[in-house]
């Protein structure tokens, strides 16, 4: 896909770009509503009206019933999860076109096809509940609510795997084998009753006798920025600060939550900085753009990046620029609008809705 935005729009400079999005906020009205998920941009984030992780913004997306207008401002598989979300006379769109996601990418529609039919030996839905991370197609979604599965994100994996084992003897996880493991980790299931399905590799690389034991089936698939922190990097900071706090996302090897103080979702990360006490030091294992924001919310505490080595960035997610958002506001009518067809809508709208109810 290709897309570049007009000279006008790309040379403007910023105090032009936030007095215009003013402007068109003030004409649009209460018929608009911009999304702003934690990774953004900080002057992205000051632009939106409600800021969340991919589940609060989801669940905001499905109850805005008199919006007709929505600017998401995050990745492609979080517009396309809130046009499924909402009614046919509202309008989804996803201010930078090229955002997408490469965990997301990581699980293509016709590898899971294939490991699912493999699986079919082993009972199918019959004995497996296939649970989507928000992090997929929309493609991927309808095949999960169409095999009895929901979809899940890190604020409520705990809750998506005992749905899914109250119903069922194993669970299909896919894309993110870390935030699968560590999930299951929590819940109590052994090392050993857990397996990652290759899916480069003939029968995903497993025997049937390890199919036939596992209780949760992982696809091998990762974050790029939640990967790049090691457990020596916890080391490394506790080391240098005896009183530090450690916190990290789930979609981190499990090496580094067993580190950690606590591990949780954007939105768990962003509730212990606001509880912690003035004073406090805080390292952050997770996306770049969260972390300074922090930092610049409560200036009482020192919160920096784990590592102190790399910058975490989620690439997809910094594509959105204020020029982007203009853009969109004032030509969102000659634009396309994220749109999910049928019957992939339906199916995907069951294994959201299953995701909404699960707490």
């Amino acid at each position: 896909m290709y897309f570049t935005l007009p000279q006008e729009y790309r040379s403007a400079p910023v105090e032009e770009l936030r007095q215009r999005i003013s402007d068109a906020r003030a004409t649009l009205g209460k018929k608009l509503l911009i999304l702003t998920h934690h990774y953004q941009r900080v002057e992205v984030v000051e632009s939106g009206d409600i800021i969340g992780d991919s589940y609060g913004l989801s669940k905001i997306a499905a109850e805005q019933k008199d919006v007709e207008l929505i600017v998401f401002c995050g990745v492609h598989f979080m517009a396309e999860s809130a046009d499924i979300l909402t009614s046919s006379n509202q309008m989804v769109f996803l201010p930078n076109p090229l955002a997408g996601c490469p965990m997301a990418d990581m699980a293509e529609m016709a590898d899971v096809l294939e490991a699912w039919e493999f699986l079919k030996e082993f009972g199918g839905e019959k004995t497996i509940t296939p649970i989507s991370y928000m992090n997929t197609a929309a493609r991927l979604k309808a095949f999960t609510g169409r095999h009895g599965g929901l979809i899940c994100t890190s604020s409520n994996a705990d809750a998506a795997l005992h749905w899914a084992f109250e119903r069922r003897e194993k669970v299909f996880f896919f894309p993110d084998e870390h935030l699968g493991f560590n999930t299951a980790m929590k819940m109590g299931i052994k090392p050993e009753e857990t397996v990652i399905w290759d899916f480069s590799r003939e029968r995903g690389g497993l025997t049937v006798d390890q199919i036939a034991k596992a209780k949760v089936i992982l696809w091998k698939g990762h974050c790029h920025v939640h990967t790049n922190f090691k457990p020596e990097h916890v080391d490394q900071v506790r080391a240098d600060y005896p009183d530090i706090k450690v916190i990290v996302h789930p979609e981190c090897p499990h090496e580094v939550v067993e580190k950690a103080d606590a591990s949780g979702s954007t939105a768990f990360i962003v509730k212990y900085c606001e509880e912690a006490p003035s004073g406090s030091t805080i390292a952050i294992g997770t996306e770049i753009n969260l972390i300074n924001r922090m930092a610049r919310t409560y200036p009482d505490k020192t919160i920096f990046e784990l590592s102190g080595q790399n910058c975490p960035v989620c690439a997809n997610m910094y594509r959105t620029t204020l020029n982007d958002l203009l853009y969109t506001l004032e030509n969102y009518q000659d634009l396309k609008p994220i749109s999910v067809e049928e019957p992939t809508r339906s199916e995907a709208l069951i294994a959201l809705e299953r995701m909404l109810e699960v707490v």
